[in-house]
């Protein structure tokens, strides 16, 4: 059986006498922004990250919060130091995660809907699901 290239197909490789060759690790490095694969593992990672549904309070809850959150009022000068639990929506996905917060009470604003601290945390007042701080003992 007799081919085209039988002639040259037993020959060395050839190597350029100008260009050294290209180790194998480098070569292998050129076709990475090629790889069909890339990102996967994080977008199977974020798919797998758990997430938490909103809790919706109920009425006596939320009279409740609007009680404490007057207290709070009458004493934002005294800049009181309160403990926050807050739903913190997810930005990627639906849900979010309950957080807990604690700080100096700095500002309320009913304007906007937001609760300050004294480090400029910011939390919205519709995401609270309850406060707590000394000055609520025996008051509410």
């Amino acid at each position: 059986m007799s081919g085209k290239y039988d002639d040259i197909l037993h020959l060395p490789h050839p190597t350029s006498a100008k260009h050294p060759r290209m180790p194998i690790s480098d070569r292998a490095a050129i076709f990475s922004p090629f790889a069909a694969l890339t990102g996967h593992a994080a977008a199977i990672q974020e798919t797998a990250r758990l997430t938490d549904q909103r809790i919706e309070l109920d009425e006596d809850t939320k009279a409740e919060l609007d009680r404490k959150q007057k207290i709070l009022m009458d004493y934002i000068a005294d800049q009181p130091e309160v403990t926050i639990t807050w739903f913190c929506p997810d930005e990627k996905k639906s849900g979010g995660a309950y957080v807990v917060t604690m700080g100096r009470l700095k500002k309320v604003d009913d304007v906007v809907g937001t609760l300050k601290l004294a480090d400029e945390t910011t939390i919205p007042l519709n995401e609270i699901v309850d406060l707590q701080c000394n000055l609520f003992q025996g008051l509410v």
